[in-house]
């Protein structure tokens, strides 16, 4: 064994064995396989150390530009233009503070959020908390299974249930990246991304949006709170803004890098640049819902278009009356190509996750290849099996998708609130303890995020009233 992992072992794990369980299995370093992997410059410059630390930002910033949140985009430019635009800035800000705030409670305990969770609490509770997180993290790989099977259909007219029986073979695609390295995955992540950004900046430019309406569209309007439909697709923006798996991924990934962990300048300077580069591609996923909502406003504003699936989307950008003048298979196909890239990105971070809250509340011991395929049959086959009684009824499929937020909804609150909790502590955190602005504003936004959620799942049991 190593320095590395001796230096991390704990007083349990100095069996007369030796020490090769804890890098073979879970109860260790949280994706032990990369963890302190990627290297990166003692005394380089701004630049060259931000690139070194850029990666990880990436990965999270996928869970906030996923097909599941393309629909209520788009669907919120067609129904209310740019007025919901402030939604999504203020939904931004929150996943920026959330998202730093697990970034820097991985890499000062050395712990991701579901190994911290799990050693506050019981053998049952944490078992309870792993099936929780495991169908929230089922629930959005839903999502992506469904994009990537639809992408498929309309890209290369694959039937949908082949389409989705595929994406359950690409986790051996994410075996073979982890051989490649971790830096391998997070450039494939970033790439993708890049591809869908531009596909829809340039969708959007062709559109010839508004600008002096759009940048209004930033400041908070108050019809989002007396006209019951905006307020309830804005809660449904918001609510699900901070996805549970996003909070586990980083906690966990922020410790890829390479440095002297017991020195405290060391950190905080490792702090810094994780938290940039977070802020950074938080920023990009910013910018791609703006653009899938000022696309949605641009084009489908005052015509009468059901544009809640994906494949009425994809039609409606070749409908010259719907679409006018720019219409063209051309964007259906580009649009078709950004949901593949968005589904595949997806899978990558989903597949992750599942891995860390798999070591982390239950320790299971197996290798990590099998980990990852249960992970990923876990979430294909409920779908698969979906697909196949319903085959020739994609509405059927695509209704999935409301479906599974219902599992986001519940499992949010059991990680947002340890998060908050574990971050303002001093015996865990030490001086880098949350400031007490960060701290009460991250328990504010953690019980409005937690009621809001609620509010969701009342409107899908028909309790409040819903869209329309």
């Amino acid at each position: 064994m190593d320095e590395k992992h001796k230096q991390n072992l704990r007083p349990e794990d100095m069996t007369k064995k030796g020490h090769e369980k804890f890098i073979h299995y879970a109860d260790g370093e949280s994706l032990s396989e990369i963890n302190n992997s990627v290297d990166v410059p003692e005394n380089a410059g701004f630049w060259k150390t931000l690139l070194a630390y850029s990666g990880p930002g990436a990965l999270v910033a996928v869970g906030y530009m996923d097909p599941g949140n393309w629909v209520t985009s788009i669907t919120g430019g067609a129904s209310y233009k740019y007025a919901l635009l402030s939604v999504i800035l203020i939904s931004s800000l929150i996943a920026m503070l959330l998202q730093a705030m697990s970034a820097r409670v991985g890499m000062v305990t050395g712990k991701d959020l579901a190994q911290l969770t799990r050693d506050h609490t019981n053998k049952a509770g944490g078992f309870v908390l792993w099936i929780i997180t495991e169908l929230a993290i089922m629930a959005t790989d839903i999502a992506e299974i469904i994009g990537s099977g639809i992408a498929l259909m309309l890209l290369f007219h694959i039937p949908l249930v082949a389409g989705i029986f595929i994406t359950a073979f690409d986790v051996f695609l994410l075996l073979l990246l982890m051989k490649l390295g971790f830096r391998k995955i997070e450039a494939i992540v970033a790439t993708l991304v890049a591809v869908i950004l531009f596909v829809f900046l340039y969708q959007v430019i062709l559109a010839k949006p508004n600008v002096g309406e759009m940048f209004a569209g930033f400041v908070p309007h108050t019809d989002i709170i007396t006209n019951k439909g905006m307020l309830y697709l804005a809660l449904g923006i918001v609510g699900a803004t901070v996805m549970p798996h996003n909070l586990y991924l980083h906690s966990s990934i922020a410790q890829a890098r390479k440095y002297d962990r017991n020195d405290p300048k060391k950190l905080r300077k490792a702090l810094k640049f994780t938290v940039i580069d977070s802020n950074i591609q938080l920023s990009i996923a910013f910018v791609v819902n703006c653009l899938l909502l000022v696309l949605g406003a641009a084009l489908f504003y005052g015509h009468a278009s059901n544009l809640g699936r994906f494949q009425d989307l994809y039609f409606a950008l070749q409908n010259k009356d719907i679409a006018g003048s720019i219409a063209s298979p051309v964007l259906s196909m580009l649009f078709a190509v950004a949901l593949l890239a968005s589904g595949q990105n997806s899978t990558i971070t989903g597949t992750l996750s599942g891995q860390i809250v798999m070591e982390g509340f239950i320790h299971m011991k197996m290798p990590l290849w099998a980990r990852r395929v249960i992970t990923r049959l876990l979430s294909v086959i409920p779908v698969l099996i979906f697909a196949i009684m319903f085959k020739d009824n994609e509405a059927k499929i695509e209704e999935l998708l409301t479906f599974s937020q219902v599992f986001l909804s519940i499992a949010l609150p059991f990680s947002i609130f340890p998060l908050t909790i574990f971050a303002s502590r001093k015996d865990i955190m030490g001086e880098f303890t949350s400031a007490a602005w960060v701290k009460y504003t991250a328990w504010t936004v953690s019980i409005i995020l937690t009621i809001l959620n609620i509010y969701l799942i009342l409107g899908l049991v028909g309790i409040v009233p819903s869209i329309g």
